[in-house]
């Protein structure tokens, strides 16, 4: 079950499709069974992090329930596609630092740039630089099915650059996420 419901690119855009199609975050069968069917199990708070669109702070994630006659009784949720599933800081923050180091900027100079506007660490950007580099066989892999011209480039540090030109680090991360591969 993909964990990350696509095209919701804001915070303010998660809070209005939760007002206005919370249907949308409801996966189609349950992760554990496989019984279609789940219920609505309220909601928990996450922090929403830092992002390109506002302050820190919290919102509201949809959790539903296998409850169906010998369902599982399982839990789980579905987060919107611009807050990764296990990072504090938003996928847009992200991606213009990845954009920043693939580009030939310093850590250094990307941390004096990015840290004094959005706030993550040196290390923190030194670990997504090394996330991305480690995972790229892997994630090229899946992404070429649906860009087969990105198989043309040559290196890593030209394929990303291309990638973003085309989609959103969010977008592309939750294409992974529906074939079923681990993202942060």
């Amino acid at each position: 079950m993909p964990r990350i419901v696509a095209a919701i690119a804001t915070i303010a855009q998660h809070v209005q499709t939760m007002l206005d199609t919370p249907e949308r975050y409801r996966p189609a069968c349950c992760p554990k069974c496989g019984l279609a069917g789940l219920w609505v199990h309220g909601t928990y708070e996450r922090e929403a992090g830092r992002g390109l669109d506002g302050p820190p702070g919290s919102i509201e994630v949809p959790r539903f329930i296998c409850g169906k006659k010998g369902g599982c009784r399982s839990t789980c949720s579905r987060l919107p596609s611009c807050l990764p599933p296990r990072r504090w800081y938003l996928w847009g923050i992200q991606q213009a630092v990845l954009a920043l180091q693939l580009g030939g900027t310093s850590l250094r100079k990307c941390a004096h740039i990015a840290g004094t506007i959005w706030g993550p660490a040196r290390s923190t950007m030194r670990r997504w630089f090394s996330w991305l580099r480690d995972r790229h066989d892997q994630f090229a892999f899946h992404l070429l099915t649906d860009h087969p011209d990105w198989g043309r480039i040559e290196t890593w540090q030209a394929f990303w650059p291309q990638a973003f030109s085309c989609e959103r680090l969010s977008e592309l991360m939750a294409a992974l996420d529906r074939r079923g591969l681990t993202v942060p």
